[in-house]
């Protein structure tokens, strides 16, 4: 008979999907790039128009493009205006047949050919129909104020689409990133990893690699922290952030005890809730100007024991890259247990066998390295009794032996046998 799922159950997998779904559209940076912040209730939004050009350079195309027109647009309406008003307040236009009367611009007969001629003066186009005459101090005033301010319009808004147009952000779209972090091991130490690639044939000089977790923190004052940035090292010390793009390259993380995932296991994983921003900035080569991709990585898009599959082909003198498994992973032996638990592990092996190893060393039989007392000639030997019930045995060195066999001749020494028998 099936078991059947209860209601509880169905209602906490739901839950759990739910939490996942919402948690999933909740990115701190999107998968191409774009921060996910909106900034609001600024009241000092003066401060973009102190600098004017960096925030027309921000703004989208469509803004971008209706600003350039509006801007040729108004200057030229409003010296055409201005040239119109000359004529009307000079009396041109009442004496348009009148061929005596010198007017201050030649040909202007309303507003549209006003509007025409401010258009040639400030681009410089000059047909000759339209001509300013010297009898028109004030008309030479305002040729000059127009030619002035069409020259600094023109360099404002060509300067501000030329820096549009060769922005690096597009350079950004050929720099592509893994849709998963794996975490493996490498070398036996566990690592989180992701692979970043190059899809141009121009590089990215000086290519530098960096990569941020974010998430909520709780100090130990109570203060809570909803987006802590934690640095996650990815080969600083080492130098091996920095980066030589030419082929696809594996960005390991190794997790020690430094690492905010020492304490991370399988199944503390699957139920945390981070986010991990990979950032690669560099220099285009092709017009030195820096260049920074961004991608980030939930943790659901976080494989645990997986690993990247090859894509580099060596083929007839050159390298092939096949850039249909860059996002491809395959299943591999890992243990569920986090980088702490197989320190500890690893450190009470060490210690049993180091341990073992001493016991087996003290329980092996010292070797002789003197021989035993009871195997010293007799003639190395002398009777010394202290008292006539307690006698001992000495052991003479060679040496005073010699000389006391020496000395006995000569009647210097006598042995304790001597004395008492006297």
């Amino acid at each position: 008979m099936h078991n059947i799922p209860s209601i509880s159950s169905l209602t906490s997998s739901l839950s759990l999907l739910s939490a996942r779904a919402r948690r999933r559209r909740q990115r701190y940076v999107e998968k191409n790039g774009r921060c996910n912040v909106q900034h609001g209730n600024m009241r000092k939004t003066y401060r973009y128009l102190t600098d004017i050009f960096t925030t027309l350079v921000d703004l989208n195309w469509r803004c971008s493009l209706f600003v350039f027109v509006m801007a040729y647009a108004v200057t030229w309406l409003f010296f055409g205006a201005i040239w119109y008003l000359i004529a009307y307040c000079r009396g041109d236009l009442d004496h348009l047949e009148d061929e005596s009367w010198t007017p201050c611009v030649n040909n202007v007969n309303g507003f549209i050919s006003a509007f025409l001629f401010s258009i040639e003066t400030e681009t410089t186009i000059g047909y000759g129909h339209r001509v300013i005459t010297d009898q028109c101090p004030v008309g030479t005033m305002l040729l000059l104020l127009q030619a002035i301010l069409g020259s600094m319009v023109n360099a404002f808004m060509v300067g501000c689409m030329f820096v549009k147009i060769s922005q690096p952000n597009k350079r950004a779209e050929t720099l592509v990133f893994s849709k998963h972090a794996v975490i493996s091991l490498r070398d036996d130490k566990l690592c989180l990893m992701f692979r970043v690639g190059d899809l141009r044939s121009s590089h990215i000089v000086g290519a530098n690699m960096r990569a941020k977790l974010i998430k909520s923190k709780q100090t130990q004052e109570g203060e809570f922290i909803p987006l802590d940035q934690t640095d996650i090292s990815v080969g600083f010390e080492t130098g091996d952030d920095r980066l030589f793009l030419v082929s696809p390259l594996i960005i390991s993380h190794e997790i020690d005890s430094r690492s905010p995932f020492w304490d991370m296991s399988q199944a503390q994983l699957e139920k945390d809730d981070f986010e991990i921003v990979v950032i690669l900035e560099g220099m285009v080569e092709a017009t030195g100007m820096t260049c920074q991709a961004r991608s980030s990585y939930l943790a659901e898009e976080v494989l645990w024991g997986h690993r990247f599959s090859p894509m580099m082909l060596l083929a007839e003198g050159f390298f092939d890259i096949d850039y249909g498994a860059f996002h491809h992973t395959f299943e591999v032996d890992t243990p569920s247990a986090s980088a702490h638990e197989l320190a500890l592990a690893a450190a009470r092996l060490d210690a049993h066998l180091y341990w073992s190893i001493s016991s087996r060393l003290d329980e092996e039989p010292a070797l002789p390295t003197q021989l035993p007392q009871t195997q010293t000639p007799q003639s190395e030997l002398t009777a010394s009794t202290n008292t006539p019930n307690d006698p001992t045995i000495t052991v003479q060195e060679p040496d005073k032996q010699e000389s006391t066999a020496a000395a006995e001749p000569n009647g210097n020494v006598t042995t304790d046998q001597s004395e008492s028998e006297a």
